[in-house]
């Protein structure tokens, strides 16, 4: 299909395809085959590879190591490294970095990326987006943060309880989300505060267990539950404004999704690939199953789903760069989460016991897809969003004067 990308993202995404096909889905096959994990030597080794062929770090400005690409050129890229389970980490375009990254770029402080942006662009740091709290704390509903931070002299002090703090177990640099004024409306009273994972009162209480939780690599993500107890930094330690974490975050939401996205299309668009390669050479009642009508007429609208999600996609992409575009992303992140798992599970089902089985990546990409329609906003919320629009329950000029903030946009991400 060919969906209008501009020539540079076209010859982007090639690249990325070939170093995906070249490097790293053999050694992803090696793994799966083997059950010998990937090392985090190798994945420095995919990192210098990807810096040799210019696509390190594609999201990133030139200036901090990365191919300065402009955001509706990268997605076609996003797209390739999905096809793997570790596409994304192997040109430092991953979750929770890629998006960490990116709060730092759009509204950190020249010592904050100096110190904290430069260094996590290169590999060199890793970092956690902390936000998510446990029962009853924030989630889906923002306005329910309890985490606080309190100014004594010129320095905050964070107490709360985190949990899926995606990165956090290796985390060096937390950003941390609290309540700075607790007389004000959350959405106005909040900020985003960078915590060195090392300071005194962090504590990392375990990595939770989940579905999808195991990898192919040695080192994993991983979801952290964290406690902060009395945890003191300092106040120029805060991303942005002070009270406008909200809007911060926001900043990054609707791309970060829209990303999300792609990646799982790629994702999907594999799963179809080896599902249809198996109906081709699988024979059964005395002819190939791709003979099979019925299987045939549900690869065609899988097919055809995928594409309406690529499209979508793209469509809410070219809104986002000249508006905050929060219904098409909305739509476009429902549509796509529940598409890819469709797609996913039909070619798990077309492939009986090589689908469930792990010699092949499909077991893997059903466990990681189901998580994406709780990540990055559940389907219910992004559906009330849709609904409002569509019902006409919310003024849209009251919405620019409460501070550009929507708080369906905002809603429960697994702290991406």
């Amino acid at each position: 299909m060919e969906y209008h990308d501009s020539e540079t993202a076209r010859e982007v995404a090639n690249r990325v395809q070939a170093f995906m096909d070249e490097v790293v889905l053999p050694r992803e096959r090696e793994a799966l085959a083997t059950g010998e994990a990937i090392t985090t030597e190798e994945m420095d080794g995919f990192w210098e590879e990807a810096k040799d062929r210019d696509l390190f770090a594609p999201q990133m400005p030139e200036e901090y190591g990365g191919q300065g690409l402009d955001f509706q050129d990268m997605l076609p890229s996003f797209e390739q490294v999905g096809r793997s389970l570790i596409g994304a980490r192997s040109i430092r375009a991953n979750a929770p970095d890629e998006g960490n990254m990116h709060t730092l770029e759009l509204a950190g402080t020249e010592r904050q990326k100096e110190e904290w942006l430069r260094p996590l662009v290169r590999g060199e740091i890793s970092s956690g987006f902390s936000m998510t709290e446990p029962m009853q704390g924030g989630g889906s509903d923002p306005k329910m943060l309890k985490t606080t931070a309190q100014k004594d002299g010129d320095e905050w002090v964070i107490n709360g309880h985190k949990w899926w703090t995606t990165g956090g177990m290796n985390a060096d640099i937390l950003l941390v989300m609290a309540r700075t004024d607790p007389d004000a409306h959350p959405y106005e009273g909040t900020s985003i505060i960078l915590v060195p994972a090392d300071t005194e009162g962090v504590t990392v209480v375990r990595n939770i267990p989940h579905l999808g939780g195991h990898g192919v690599t040695e080192r994993t993500t991983g979801h952290a539950e964290i406690k902060y107890e009395n945890v003191r930094v300092p106040v120029e330690n805060t991303i942005g404004r002070e009270e406008q974490g909200f809007q911060i975050a926001q900043m990054r939401l609707g791309g970060g999704r829209l990303t999300h996205c792609m990646r799982y299309s790629g994702m999907a668009e594999r799963a179809l690939d080896i599902a249809t390669a198996y109906l081709s050479e699988r024979e059964a009642f005395g002819t190939s199953l791709a003979d099979k009508q019925s299987l045939r007429h549900r690869i065609a609208d899988a097919e055809t789903r995928l594409h309406a999600a690529r499209t979508m996609v793209r469509h809410a992409a070219r809104e986002l760069d000249h508006s905050e575009a929060r219904i098409e992303v909305a739509m476009a992140k429902l549509f796509t989460a529940n598409v890819t798992n469709d797609v996913i599970d039909l070619a798990v089902q077309c492939c009986g016991g090589n689908g469930i089985g792990k010699d092949l990546p499909l077991a893997h990409f059903y466990e990681h897809v189901r998580a994406f329609r709780i990540v990055d906003g559940a389907d219910e919320v992004h559906r009330r969003s849709i609904a409002r629009w569509a019902f006409d329950d919310v003024d849209e000029t009251e919405i620019q004067n409460t501070l550009q903030f929507d708080e369906e946009l905002w809603v429960d991400e697994f702290d991406r």
